[in-house]
């Protein structure tokens, strides 16, 4: 990919693109039935996304992924938490 490219995703979005491969890493090695491993994850994105969420929200999206396991869906965790930002 061009460096331009990467330059206009960082300005639009304000999240660098070593926080996206950072972020990437993360998912792809992550055991996705460890209550830390996820909590962390969750952290992350919420924090990448500028997005606050409560305790409650975060052991929401930390249950439901650790209840799937390897089954990650990040459309369903990002409804999750458009729903209580409504």
């Amino acid at each position: 990919m061009h460096d331009s490219f990467f330059k206009k995703i960082e300005q639009k979005t304000g999240v660098s693109m070593e926080e996206v491969y950072t972020l990437a890493n993360a998912i792809q090695y992550a055991d996705f039935s460890d209550e830390k491993q996820v909590k962390k994850i969750v952290r992350k994105v919420s924090k990448i996304a500028n997005k606050t969420i409560s305790k409650e929200m975060e052991d929401q999206i930390v249950n439901s992924v650790v209840k799937k396991g390897n089954k990650l869906n990040l459309n369903e965790i990002a409804n999750m938490m458009n729903q209580k930002n409504e």
